[in-house]
């Protein structure tokens, strides 16, 4: 680890927390994915117009405990500064996959190692759920930060998906990774 990114040695920088969200954590969720989507609108699928017809109350039902789906929050003290969301496949013969969603961590917090600390979290918990064998994500790849964090973490890109999204400023790209987490299988 770089040792300016660990609190222990770095003393300027606050001590995160990470943990599972659950449905007291609706408002503050709803809060810190907006100012995401406001931020980086081409990062994410959904328009922050979208994510505002959401209630606190529906956000708190997405955030009910589920083996399959969750939500991991970072927090410097009782503030949550970072997020990344995780779904598995439902159906039978596609249940060996789960998907990354959501991934955003507030600027102030940015380049402290939090992004790789949520996905790491992420990737550990997955890793334990039985019969679980791929983990994916997609991405803008004009954003290289996110895009080599997630290689670095051992995604590989599988494909790319020309005019992914439509928005107001033109087309993005959307870049496919997947983390296989049994070496006998390979991209």
């Amino acid at each position: 680890m770089n040792p300016e990114m660990n609190p222990e040695m770095n003393p300027e920088l606050k001590p995160v927390t990470l943990r599972l969200l659950g449905p007291e954590d609706a408002a503050q969720f709803r809060t810190l994915r907006l100012r995401g989507l406001h931020e980086r609108p081409p990062a994410f699928l959904i328009t922050p117009e979208e994510e505002e017809r959401r209630s606190v109350a529906e956000i708190a039902e997405r955030l009910a405990p589920n083996p399959d789906a969750w939500v991991v929050g970072a927090f410097m003290e009782e503030q949550m500064v970072g997020c990344a969301g995780f779904y598995r496949e439902a159906e039978q013969r596609v249940r060996h996959k789960g998907t990354v969603w959501g991934v955003y961590v507030a600027p102030e917090a940015r380049g402290n190692g939090y992004g790789r600390r949520l996905l790491e979290f992420v990737i550990q918990r997955a890793g334990t759920m039985p019969g679980l064998e791929q983990i994916l994500l997609w991405v803008v790849p004009t954003n290289t930060a996110a895009h080599t964090l997630y290689q670095s973490l051992g995604f590989v890109t599988f494909g790319i998906e020309r005019h992914a999204m439509k928005t107001e400023d033109g087309y993005a790209d959307e870049a496919f990774m997947a983390l296989f987490l049994h070496s006998t299988i390979a991209p």
